[in-house]
C-alpha cells in the first residue's frame, strides 16, 4: 500500500549567590558547547544540534544521537564488538598510502589489496567508509582511540589536499579520472568514491567535532562545483548515467550545517533526471538497473525533501521505497540479483542464486527507511527495518574473522563468503564496518509527547532533555519479550509507545511494576502506555512469537520459514569448505546442494515443524522433507555451512506432478543432448586451457571465471575474444552460444572471419537460468572452407559475453 505522510553589591552573601549564578551559568554554556562539538546533525543519527538549516517539513518523529544509546550485552553488542576490533587493526599508513602517492607524498607503506590496490580505479574508497565507522564508533562506545585515529587520517589528508594544488580537489585518484567521466570515458565510478570521502570527512566533524574535516570537505565541495559549472545541464546528466552513489545526499547535509545556499544548489545538480522523473510520476522502470546505484540517489532525493518541502522529492523516496520493499525485496530485507532488478516487480521466485541480496543495498535501504518513518511513523517501516536487521545485516558479519559479505546467496544450498582483512576492500565491506557500527541508531524514536520504542535490542538509552535514562533488558529474539526500567529524577509524564510488530499474532502480555495492564493491540501497530513514570519504575513485555510461512508473491510453492521475525535457515549437508572459497570471494562458487522439498498435507506449520528441547530457536521438521527432514536455525547465527532459506513446499499431488514434470525435464534434456552430439561439428570448452589452446584462443582485455559449474570467458571494455572452429565446406553452419540469463548491460557483436552476423544484447533475458542463442551463418562465410574465426567483440565501455558455450552446428535434415 502507498502511504503518505500522517506526515527549547551590596553585601558579602549577594555577591557569593552572584558568583554561584555566573558558575552555573558558565558550566551550562560550556555543557552547550560540547554538545554543539561532539553530536550528530544528519537525520542517520538524530541530532540536529549542527544544523543551521532546519527542516521545512513536520518531522514527526527523530531518533536519538547515536551517542545517547549504549548496547548492553547480546548478538549486536557482540557484533560492534567483533567490528570494532577490526578497525583497530587497520594500519593508518596503509590506509594513506595511495592519497599519498596520488598527491606526490613520500610513502613507504604496504599498499593495501582488493578495491584500494593502487592501480583500482575505485582506491580510496574506503578510507571515507572507514572514517565514517571510527566516527560513528566514537559516538556509539565512546571510543577515542577510533576518534584519534580518524582525526590523524583527516590531518594526513589535510596536508594531500594541499600538496594537490589550490583548487581543493582531494582524492587517492588523479583528477583526470573526472574528465573522463565527464567525456563519456569508460572509468569506473569517480564520483561514487568522492561520496564516500565526503560522508566520511563530514561525520568526522558530526561526531568527533573535528573542524578540520569540515574544513576538508569545504574545499572539495567548492572544486566540486568549479567542476561541475562548466557543464550545462544535458552534460550533466549525461555524466550522472555513471554511478555517483550519494553525491546529493551528502551535499544537501553539508548544506544543513553550513547554510551555503551553493551547496543544495549543487545537491540539486546531481539529481538525476531520468531515474527521479519516473518514480515521481509513480511509474516503476527499475527493470535492469543496477540497483546499489539507485538507491543512494533516492535517500539523497529524501534529504532534499526535508531541506526544501519540495512534494517531488517526497514521491520519489515513498513510491520508490514501496516498490522495493513491497515487490523487489526478499524475505532477509535485501534486494538485487547479480546487482540488478533482473524482472518486473513481484516476481522474484526466479531471482534467487548465490548472488543475490548485494549487502549494500540493505545498508541504504535501512537509511531511507529511517528518512520514511521520521515523516511519518507507521509501524510498517519498523517492522521492515527489524526484518532486514535481523536477517540482512546481522547475518553478514563472520564470527571468526570480523569480515562482512558481499552477496548473500538466496538459492538454496550455498554458502556464505567473507572478505579478507587487507586484500578486499569491496563496497560491502565499507558499509559493513558502519553496519555494525550503528547498530544504536533506530531502537529509538521519540516527538513531542513520549518516546517509540521501535526494536527489541538490549541497550540503554539516555534521554537527558527528560531527565530519564530507560535500560531495555532482553534477550531478544531466544527471550521473547522485553523488560524496560526507567530511572528519573523526579516523576515524569510521558507516551511510552511499544511497537507490536507484524508477526506478534499470538497477542501482547504488558505488566508495570508487575502489575498485567488492560491493554490491547492488533499486529503492525504501537500500543501507548501514558502516564506519570517514577524511578524504578519496569514495564515487562510479552511477545510470543510462531513460526509462519514468508510465500514468493509469484510462486507460493517457494517460501520461507519464519519464527517472529526471525528467518530459520536450513542445514545442509556441507563438504569441508576450504578457506580459499570462503574468503576472498564476493560470492559461493561451484554447484549448489540439493535441498529438501517440503511436503506435508497440513497447514498448520506446529504439526510438522517442532522445536528441540534445549536448543533455543532451533526446529527440525517431521515425515516432510523429501529426501528427508531438516533441521532449522536462525540465519545470523549459521556459518560454515551449506543452507537453504527458501524452500519448495508441495502437498502429496503437487509433490507427484513436480515429480513428473521433473523427470520429463530430464528426458527433454537427454534428448536435447542427444541431438546436439549428431550435429556438432566443433565445440570448445570454455575456460579449459588444453580445449582454448587447440581452437587458437586470441584475446584482448578478457578473463575467464566460473559460475554455477560453468566456466565463462568475458571481454571489457572494447575487448574481445575469438576462436577457430571447425566447419563443413559443403554444409550449412550455425553457431550455437550459452549465456548467463541475470548478466547485466552486455552488447557485443559476433563476428566471422572479420564479417559482423549478429550484435546480442545480454541484459536480464532468463533471469536465474542459461539460454542458448543460435546465429545462422551465411553460406559463403564458410563455402569451400574447413575452419573459421568466430570472434565476440566488445562495445565501447561493454563487455562481451560472458560466453558458457561455443558450438557449431551443421543444420538439421
Amino acid at each position: 500500500m502507498y502511504h503518505t505522510p500522517a506526515l527549547s553589591p551590596n553585601s558579602v552573601k549577594e555577591k557569593r549567590m552572584k558568583n554561584k549564578n555566573f558558575r552555573v551559568f558558565s558550566c551550562l554554556l560550556l555543557i552547550a558547547a560540547i554538545l554543539f562539538i561532539f553530536t550528530g546533525c544528519r537525520g542517520r543519527q538524530g541530532d540536529t544540534s549542527l544544523e543551521k538549516i532546519k527542516p521545512k517539513i513536520d518531522i514527526k518523529v527523530r531518533s536519538f544521537p547515536l551517542k545517547n544509546v549504549r548496547l548492553l550485552d547480546g548478538p549486536f553488542k557482540d557484533a560492534m564488538d567483533r567490528n570494532r576490533q577490526y578497525l583497530y587493526e587497520l594500519d593508518s599508513d596503509r590506509l594513506l598510502h595511495n592519497f599519498r602517492v596520488n598527491a606526490g607524498l613520500p610513502s613507504s607503506a604496504e599498499p593495501l589489496g582488493g578495491w584500494e590496490e593502487p592501480d583500482c580505479e575505485l582506491r580510496g574508497h574506503f578510507v571515507g567508509h572507514f572514517l565514517t565507522a571510527c566516527a560513528l564508533m566514537h559516538s556509539a562506545a565512546g571510543d577515542e582511540v577510533l576518534k584519534r585515529k580518524a582525526e590523524l587520517i583527516v590531518s594526513e589528508l589535510g596536508k594531500c589536499q594541499k600538496a594537490l594544488g589550490e583548487s581543493g580537489y582531494l582524492s587517492a585518484y588523479p583528477e583526470e579520472f573526472i574528465d573522463r567521466v565527464v567525456e563519456g570515458k569508460r572509468v569506473w565510478a569517480p564520483w561514487y568514491t568522492l561520496h564516500k570521502i565526503f560522508a566520511g570527512l563530514l561525520d568526522t566533524y558530526i561526531h568527533c567535532g573535528n573542524k578540520e574535516a569540515l574544513e576538508i570537505v569545504g574545499k572539495m565541495t567548492a572544486w566540486a562545483k568549479m567542476r561541475t559549472d562548466r557543464l550545462d545541464d544535458d552534460q550533466m546528466q549525461r555524466m550522472l548515467r555513471v554511478e555517483f552513489g550519494g553525491m546529493n545526499d551528502i551535499l544537501a547535509n553539508l548544506y544543513a550545517v553550513t547554510g551555503n545556499p551553493d551547496h543544495l544548489a549543487l545537491a540539486n545538480r546531481f539529481d538525476h533526471k531520468a531515474f527521479f522523473e519516473p518514480l515521481a510520476d509513480h511509474r516503476d522502470e527499475l527493470k535492469g538497473l543496477h540497483v546499489n546505484t539507485q538507491i543512494p540517489k533516492v535517500i539523497g532525493a529524501a534529504r532534499e525533501y526535508e531541506l526544501t518541502g519540495e512534494n517531488y522529492y517526497f514521491e520519489i523516496a515513498a513510491y520508490f521505497w514501496d516498490e522495493v520493499v513491497n515487490a523487489r525485496t526478499y524475505c532477509t530485507g535485501g534486494t538485487s540479483n547479480y546487482e540488478g532488478w533482473g524482472s518486473d516487480p513481484y516476481q522474484l521466485a526466479g531471482q534467487l542464486s548465490n548472488a543475490s541480496h548485494e549487502t549494500c543495498c540493505t545498508y541504504n535501504m535501512l537509511k531511507l527507511t529511517r528518512h520514511l518513518f521520521s515523516w511519518n511513523p507507521n509501524p510498517i517501516y519498523a517492522d521492515y527495518y527489524e526484518r532486514a536487521l535481523f536477517n540482512g545485516i546481522l547475518p553478514t558479519l563472520d564470527p571468526e574473522t570480523a569480515m562482512t559479505m558481499y552477496y548473500v546467496p538466496m538459492e538454496s544450498g550455498w554458502y556464505k563468503t567473507f572478505g579478507t582483512p587487507f586484500h578486499s576492500f569491496w563496497c560491502c565491506t565499507g558499509t559493513g564496518i558502519e553496519n555494525h557500527a550503528k547498530y544504536g541508531d533506530s531502537i529509538y524514536f521519540h516527538d513531542n509527547k513520549g518516546l517509540f520504542v521501535n526494536l527489541f535490542i538490549s541497550s540503554e538509552l539516555n534521554w537527558p532533555e527528560k531527565g530519564v535514562i530507560l535500560r531495555q533488558e532482553t534477550r531478544f529474539p531466544e527471550e521473547e519479550g522485553t523488560t524496560l526500567t526507567i530511572h528519573a529524577k523526579k516523576k515524569i509524564r510521558f507516551d511510552l509507545r511499544l511497537r507490536v510488530p507484524y508477526w506478534a499474532t499470538r497477542g501482547v502480555t504488558v505488566k508495570v511494576n508487575g502489575q498485567k495492564q488492560d491493554v490491547s493491540a492488533t499486529p503492525a501497530s504501537y500500543l501507548t502506555l501514558s502516564r506519570k513514570w517514577t524511578d524504578g519504575d519496569t514495564v515487562t513485555v510479552e511477545m510470543p512469537m510462531s513460526l509462519h510461512l514468508w510465500k514468493m508473491p509469484d510462486d507460493s510453492t517457494v517460501a520461507a520459514i519464519f519464527y517472529g521475525p526471525i528467518a530459520l535457515a536450513g542445514e545442509l549437508e556441507t563438504e569441508a569448505l576450504p578457506r580459499d572459497k570462503v574468503y576472498g570471494q564476493y560470492h559461493a562458487s561451484g554447484t549448489p546442494a540439493p535441498a529438501p522439498i517440503l511436503v506435508t498435507e497440513e497447514d498448520d506449520l506446529n504439526a510438522w515443524i517442532h522445536s528441540i528441547k534445549g536448543s533455543p530457536l532451533t526446529f527440525r521438521t517431521v515425515n516432510a522433507g523429501r529426501p528427508k527432514d531438516v533441521t532449522l536455525v536462525p540465519f545470523y547465527k549459521l556459518f560454515n555451512k551449506r543452507y537453504a532459506i527458501h524452500w519448495r513446499l508441495f502437498n502429496e499431488k503437487e509433490w507427484q506432478d513436480y515429480e513428473a514434470k521433473r523427470k520429463a525435464h530430464a528426458v527433454e534434456e537427454a534428448r536435447k543432448q542427444k541431438m546436439l552430439q549428431e550435429q556438432t561439428v566443433d565445440a570448445v570448452e570454455i575456460g579449459i586451457r588444453r580445449s582454448e589452446q587447440e581452437h587458437n584462443l586470441e584475446s584482448e582485455k578478457s578473463a575467464t571465471g566460473r559460475h554455477r559449474g560453468k566456466r565463462w570467458r568475458h571481454a571489457t571494455n572494447g575487448g574481445w575474444f575469438g576462436y577457430d572452429l571447425k566447419v563443413l565446406p559443403d554444409q550449412p553452419m550455425i553457431l550455437m552460444c550459452t549465456y548467463w540469463g541475470s548478466d547485466l548491460g552486455r552488447m557485443f557483436d559476433i563476428l566471422i572471419d572479420g564479417k559482423k552476423i549478429a550484435t546480442q544484447v545480454v541484459n536480464v533475458n532468463f533471469p536465474g537460468d542459461f539460454f542458448d542463442m543460435t546465429y545462422q551463418i551465411p553460406a559463403e562465410l564458410t563455402s569451400g572452407r574447413e575452419k573459421v574465426t568466430v570472434k565476440f567483440q566488445a562495445h565501447s565501455g561493454k563487455t562481451a559475453g560472458g560466453v558458457f558455450g561455443c558450438v557449431m552446428l551443421k543444420e538439421k535434415k
